[in-house]
């Protein structure tokens, strides 16, 4: 799932996820970090889900996929759409 805030100059998106599912770290990864694995790590939250927020230009599109342990790429049902084998996000 993901939430958004619209800021002057950027929106602050927040990737979340259900705490065990898939089990072990995830990561955020997409074009707004060069696709580096664990730069954006889902840590826990106190209502039993998981989630990151990076504040990204707007008025753009982004690709970007999930990344969990044993090299497990999944995307988000919840984006935007698809862009290819990528989910797509608008800022």
């Amino acid at each position: 799932m993901l939430e958004r805030r619209q800021r002057k100059d950027r929106t602050e998106v927040t990737f979340v996820l259900p705490a065990d599912d898939p089990p072990g770290p995830v990561s955020v990864v997409g074009d707004f970090n060069n696709w580096q694995p664990g730069a954006h790590t889902l840590t826990p939250r106190k209502n039993g889900t998981r989630a990151v927020t990076l504040a990204l230009p707007g008025n753009q599109v982004h690709a970007f996929r999930y990344l969990a342990a044993g090299d497990y790429w999944f995307n988000d049902d919840h984006a935007d759409g698809q862009d290819g084998p990528n989910s797509r996000l608008h800022t």
